[in-house]
């Protein structure tokens, strides 16, 4: 498997289909495209928490612990991680909240991520101490070293503040009839800010807040922000700071945590703001529904998905604005892919955001086999800067809690798939962007099959979705002709196109096929003869 990879990364690199553009770096000065790249479904963007991307963990118990030795992740040693994660095809890094944490009611002993106790700082504990540079300077460098390999950067602004946040500045916060801070969702650690005022006009103390988060990441030189549960705000105060944050950037993201199957507020007394309104304020993208696709069995809502997020486009498009979705199937809130499904249901997702009119998504880890278990996950802690003194974490997916390992794993073939789908993605926008979309009927309830035609190109993909049993399906693929060009990027000995233009498919357990067929295409028939035949 490993050889046929690095031969297609070759292929692929030899296909002539359209590239995204890149962003300048003119006499070091950005030009930011990030809004402009994610609308073309050309963002393949990674998740990292920099407390834990570069960590060093000497005594390898995967807690990371100063006072033995090892190394917390911070903003200089996360520098040394970006070439790595540039090769792998990543052009835009989703920074997990990077801003100080509360320590009250805290979950984990470094604090959720997402308890947001100060907008207008960076958490000192990212700060590397072996230097005399700032925590801001630092994380400004780490900003332009991104920036140098061509890396955009979307920071992550929390939607609720920290219990610490309260007892400071109670008058930013929702109360229920009992005068009480109001806990939303079952997120012990924060408390519900009051957006509105009871005329359903905007809180101008909360709305400054997350001014002064925009006025800070742009002077970082942050490309956009990902909205945590944007849902939780009204209308109005997106619209209103999406403005202001666009007023001098017209090209600075902004990615919205909402699914057109959210249908309730956080909280009793909590705004609710349906995806689609998120994208009228003026959103540039929402999280769609992906991360449920592991439990769909058939076909009907795949398709269903892929028709919403065209006629969006669509609708959008007659508006003369453009929307876009991310591939949502394995955020930190959902378990490792390893978990639900090993490595052919990690392979699975990475295959199915190259082939389809989606941006690409991962947390870091995904890209090596990282199942996200820990050692000491709700173990009594030997230490802890915050009131609860247990590592509180989520059994399975990317701790946000503790100051945790590096997100790792030993699996190189599923590394080199990340590697290989994500050079497909970068080559492939003309096709998704402006081709036809057709779900194919295998016969099989397990078996989806699914075809991008645009011109003279198509994307083939049929795949398995029963990650337990194997599964073979014989089905007709009639906008195939044998004179053309097939070109296996992922393929089996078992599968093969037969002269009566039917796919016989034999898949293994959450197995997925991609065959480009270029039709007519001479200049690669010489190089569709040294791959893996897929005709017979």
């Amino acid at each position: 498997m490993k050889k046929t990879l690095i031969k297609l990364l070759i292929l692929l690199s030899a296909i002539n289909f359209a590239l995204p553009a890149k962003a300048i770096l003119n006499n070091g000065v950005w030009h930011n495209d990030t809004r402009s790249l994610f609308l073309n479904n050309q963002a393949i963007i990674l998740a990292i928490n920099i407390r834990s991307f570069n960590a060093q963990d000497k005594n390898k118990d995967e807690i990371i612990e100063i006072e033995k030795g090892d190394i917390p992740g911070n903003f200089v040693n996360a520098i040394n991680r970006l070439n790595s994660i540039q090769t792998q095809g990543i052009n835009t890094i989703h920074l997990l909240p990077i801003t100080p944490t509360g320590r009250i009611k805290a979950l984990g002993t470094a604090g959720s991520l997402y308890a947001i106790s100060d907008f207008k700082t960076i958490d000192p504990n990212l700060d590397d101490k072996t230097n005399n540079l700032s925590v801001y300077e630092e994380a400004k460098n780490f900003i332009k070293e991104c920036h140098k390999r061509n890396i955009r950067v979307i920071v992550d602004l929390p939607s609720c503040g920290s219990y610490d946040l309260y007892l400071s500045n109670p008058n930013l916060f929702e109360k229920d009839e009992m005068g009480q801070p109001i806990v939303p969702a079952d997120w012990t650690d924060v408390r519900l800010f009051k957006t509105q005022n009871a005329d359903s006009s905007i809180n101008s103390e909360v709305y400054t807040l997350y001014k002064n988060f925009i006025d800070m990441v742009q002077n970082l030189g942050a490309d956009g922000i990902r909205a945590d549960v944007a849902t939780s705000k009204p209308f109005e105060f997106w619209q209103n700071l999406i403005t202001y944050a666009q007023r001098n950037d017209k090209e600075f993201l902004f990615l919205a945590e909402a699914s057109e199957n959210w249908n309730e507020p956080i909280a009793k007394g909590a705004p609710f703001t349906p995806y689609h309104k998120l994208l009228e304020a003026g959103f540039d993208g929402w999280y769609g529904s992906f991360f449920s696709f592991k439990d769909w069995n058939t076909s009907e809502k795949f398709a269903k998905e892929i028709s919403l997020i065209q006629n969006i486009k669509k609708d959008y498009a007659q508006k003369k604005q453009e929307k876009s979705v991310i591939g949502s199937f394995a955020t930190h809130d959902e378990p490792s892919p390893i978990i639900t499904g090993g490595m052919p249901f990690a392979e699975m997702i990475m295959w199915l955001q190259a082939t389809l009119p989606v941006n690409s998504y991962y947390v870091d880890g995904i890209q090596t086999g990282d199942s996200y278990q820990y050692k000491y996950a709700n173990q009594k802690a030997t230490k802890t800067l915050t009131d609860d003194d247990y590592y509180y974490v989520h059994q399975g997916k990317f701790d946000i809690f503790n100051f945790s390992r590096k997100p790792g794993g030993i699996n190189k073939d599923l590394e080199l798939s990340f590697k290989t789908s994500n050079r497909l993605k970068s080559i492939s926008a003309e096709i998704l962007n402006n081709g036809t979309f057709d779900m194919l009927d295998t016969g099989k309830q397990n078996v989806f099959a699914y075809t991008y035609t645009h011109k003279q190109s198509i994307i083939f993909v049929v795949l398995n979705k029963d990650l337990v049993y194997e599964n073979t399906a014989k089905f007709a693929f009639k906008n195939y002709d044998t004179n053309d060009s097939l070109i296996p990027i992922k393929v089996n000995m078992e599968s093969y196109f037969d002269k009566k233009r039917n796919f016989n498919a034999k898949l293994a357990p959450g197995e997925i096929i991609v065959i480009l067929i270029n039709k007519q295409n001479k200049e690669l028939e010489a190089i569709k003869s040294k791959y893996t035949p897929v005709y017979k």
